[in-house]
């Protein structure tokens, strides 16, 4: 099986920020989820680097546009490795296979007669980077960036979108179409769907008076709207329109071997452009559409929206230095359900990690350790999987099925309460009891506790990978998790053989795995 999953491309227009952390976190849980199945995954993320708020932005900081798309974007790569990220490539709008793949698809619609040339006239918001309607202005307002709008009016090329409304709504509404596709979460779906249903108007798609962005390939004078440019990346990025296009590494994929995608992911206040106008330009070219976009909620900061001015911008370096990368990642998930708006505060952050993560999770790790240490000598026991562990095994079946949903707060939830669960077997059970009245039951206990950790680590792997595989060494198991994980999910679960580590392994002596934070 393969699974193509992207990121939206971020905006380079300032360094990272918890909201561009946030998707690409759960992109890639989805893409390790996968992984740990055995299916083969390319996963994408990247940045825009086009379009007037750039050149605004470099002329700011009194830097040519290339030199400041080239520093922000390596923020961008150094955060994300910093942050596990596991993305297959990481894609910039300034690359020069990039550009050759945009003016080839505009080439193809300019011929197919789906690019016209018309004069525009309209209020352009500059941070929004697209044209806003009267009803969508607040007190005359743009409704994000509360600035008024700029009058704008020149010749542009449009793209007949209005052509695509009936096949956007078949598309959506038939599953038999052979372009279906979904959009989630359902009210987002109602939301595009009611639009469609009302009216769609032609779009422009270029600029004549803006020189940073992709010149239109059959007019040089001017150049390719930002978004029509941010959009293809999810093409070019696989080599569109060809192999020898690949950028800056070997040929390892290619179009027809990759999409459509399979995920799409965003935040909502880009799901028109991905819900519609990108649907619509593929459909125009021949080629397929996405299986489904994901466009989850917006969040606040201690109830405020983040902004410089207000000085509530959280970078992830922040989070990691207070809760370490599996402890951000974790808790970005686990805050609240992903879909929804949210709203994160440092102090229930560590409310949140002291709880599960440092009193669970990691406590429970801690003591089983501790305990296989001081009674069976630091060696797993020999003994047949008992009642709890096929129990355990049953709940963490429900997390996968919450990752391939992208109910990370479900899975996590559920993984905490596992935790709880086992801990509580522990104090049921009291090893240490059984250490003076009934020794000859105590392998059988702990030897069971190790094969719930060893499940407990299989199924953490794609939110917590490092912490992950500190449990799995910890435990007694060799090699990378990763290669066990495949073989053992990939088969029916009456087939799976029992989990856990094998008799006669060492298990390492505990070590802080989330240590607490003070107060």
């Amino acid at each position: 099986m393969k699974y193509y999953v992207t990121t939206p491309i971020y905006y380079v227009n300032d360094v990272p920020h918890i909201g561009h952390a946030y998707t690409t976190i759960a992109a890639d849980v989805v893409a390790r989820w996968h992984r740990l199945q055995g299916h083969e995954v390319f996963f994408l993320t990247g940045t825009d680097e086009h379009g007037a708020k750039i050149a605004q932005a470099a002329a700011t900081h009194q830097e040519p546009p290339q030199g400041y798309c080239d520093r922000i974007a390596a923020q961008f790569q150094a955060d994300w490795r910093t942050l596990g990220i596991s993305n297959d490539f990481f894609i910039r709008t300034t690359a020069t296979a990039h550009q050759r793949g945009v003016q080839t698809f505009l080439q193809g619609l300019y011929e197919k007669q789906y690019i016209y040339k018309a004069r525009y006239t309209g209020k352009y918001c500059v941070s929004c980077e697209r044209f806003l309607l009267d009803d969508e202005l607040v007190d005359g307002l743009c409704p994000d960036h509360r600035i008024p709008p700029q009058e704008h009016a020149e010749e542009n090329y449009f793209f007949r979108l209005s052509a695509f409304r009936e096949p956007l709504i078949h598309a959506l509404t038939n599953d038999r179409d052979p372009h279906h596709f979904t959009i989630a979460p359902p009210e987002r779906h109602h939301e595009v769907l009611g639009k469609l249903k009302v009216a769609l108007a032609d779009i422009s798609i270029s600029r004549a008076s803006l020189a940073w962005g992709i010149p239109i390939p059959w007019d040089s004078s001017q150049t390719t709207y930002v978004w029509i440019d941010a959009l293809l990346n999810y093409i070019t990025a696989l080599g569109y329109p060809d192999e020898r296009s690949r950028i800056d590494r070997p040929v390892v994929s290619n179009v027809e071997r990759w999409w459509p995608a399979d995920l799409h992911l965003m935040a909502k206040d880009i799901l028109w452009f991905h819900a519609v106008i990108w649907p619509a330009l593929l459909l125009a070219a021949g080629l397929p559409v996405p299986r489904k976009i994901f466009a989850h909620g917006f969040f606040t900061v201690n109830g405020q929206k983040m902004s410089k001015t207000i000085g509530n911008v959280i970078r992830p370096e922040e989070l990691i230095q207070r809760f370490g990368v599996d402890g951000t990642r974790y808790l970005l998930l686990a805050a609240f359900p992903f879909g929804s708006d949210g709203d994160f505060s440092l102090a229930t952050l560590e409310t949140m990690y002291n709880a599960t993560l440092a009193n669970n999770l990691g406590n429970l790790v801690s003591r089983v350790a501790t305990m296989v240490d001081k009674y069976l000598q630091g060696r797993v026991p020999e003994n047949a999987a008992g009642p709890i562990v096929g129990e355990v095994e049953r709940r963490l079946r429900a997390v996968g099925a919450a990752f391939d949903t992208l109910k990370f707060f479900e899975a996590l939830t559920a993984i905490s309460q596992v935790a709880d669960s086992i801990n509580q077997y522990l104090e049921t059970q009291a090893p240490w009891r059984l250490a003076k009245e009934s020794p000859d039951r105590l392998p059988a206990v702990l030897g069971d506790v190790l094969r719930c950790l060893w499940l407990l680590a299989l199924y953490l792997a794609p939110i917590m990978p490092t912490a992950a595989q500190t449990i799995w060494t910890q435990i007694g198991e060799e090699g990378h998790l990763t290669e066990t994980a495949p073989r053992w999910l990939s088969q029916p679960p009456d087939r799976r053989p029992p989990p856990g580590p094998p008799a006669g392994r060492i298990v390492r002596p505990p070590s802080p795995l989330f240590p607490r934070l003070g107060t």
